[in-house]
């Protein structure tokens, strides 16, 4: 499945909830209904009454909600930009425009691709603010009847970011490097990678993380899709900045992706 239709919308913050002091969740909404959205594309945000900043942010759908006709954003405040976001007040004003990109395989032979199969246990393995667009993945698996597993990774205990909504869809283990949640070390140490079959991984995450994940799924033989972070600033596949290669050549990560079978990447895993 494909959405292809870009809206600009005029949004207002419903709610924002600080959800770490680097993080900030918030829920936008409309007297519209919102656009259909699917897991892992992204919008971007315009940054108002920033001097400095001309661009708009890109940020990936988090959840969307359609009882309270809400559109989740989850915003990592690293920059001017997203400072700004991330200070946003309830009522205030923000402009976007989405839904961008192709997202996640919604399907095991959808990501396989044409003569091939993958079935089994989906796993859904984030890191950092790379969690943000599993939450949708997986409520949206969870309503298909889907059972997901989550495999989080974090620093520390304290980092690891919405975990009690990701419980809401499916089962979720945990690493931190320093051991203080979960099991000690890298998503990619976590035990359950040689207890159990999956099907299909599908991540998100730092590109080191994303890396070694692919490594593992290519070894196995697992099918794996990544959705890449390259800097995007028209979303549209104008400037051309985000270009990524891949076997079929240079693709644009905001038009082509931001989600890639790991087969289309030339990442030597």
């Amino acid at each position: 499945m494909e959405i292809t239709k870009k809206y600009v919308m005029d949004l207002r913050v419903a709610e924002a909830v600080r959800v770490h002091e680097r993080y900030v969740l918030l829920k936008l909404t409309c007297d519209e209904p919102l656009p259909a959205m699917l897991p892992g594309q992204f919008v971007e945000v315009r940054v108002d009454s920033v001097p400095d900043v001309f661009l708009r942010r890109p940020i990936s759908i988090n959840y969307v909600d359609r009882e309270r006709n809400e559109l989740w954003l989850l915003v990592a405040a690293v920059g001017e930009g997203t400072r700004w976001m991330a200070g946003l007040p309830a009522g205030g004003a923000v402009n976007v425009v989405g839904p961008l990109g192709r997202g996640f395989s919604l399907s095991a032979a959808e990501a396989a691709g044409p003569g091939a199969s993958a079935t089994g246990v989906r796993l859904l393995v984030g890191g950092g603010v790379g969690v943000a667009p599993l939450l949708y993945l997986g409520a949206t698996l969870k309503e298909s009847g889907a059972e997901p597993v989550f495999l989080l990774g974090a620093r520390t205990a304290h980092d690891l970011l919405m975990v009690d909504e990701f419980r809401r869809y499916g089962e979720v283990l945990v690493t931190t490097e320093d051991g203080s949640a979960g099991e000690c070390g890298f998503v990619t140490q976590h035990t359950v990678l040689q207890t159990r079959t999956f099907g299909l991984i599908q991540t998100c995450g730092p590109t080191p993380m994303m890396k070694a994940v692919a490594r593992f799924a290519w070894q196995q033989g697992i099918e794996c899709e990544v959705s890449l972070e390259n800097m995007m600033a028209c979303g549209l596949g104008a400037c051309l900045c985000c270009v990524e290669k891949t076997t079929e050549g240079n693709l644009c990560v905001c038009k082509d992706g931001p989600v890639f079978n790991i087969k289309q990447l030339l990442w030597q895993i």
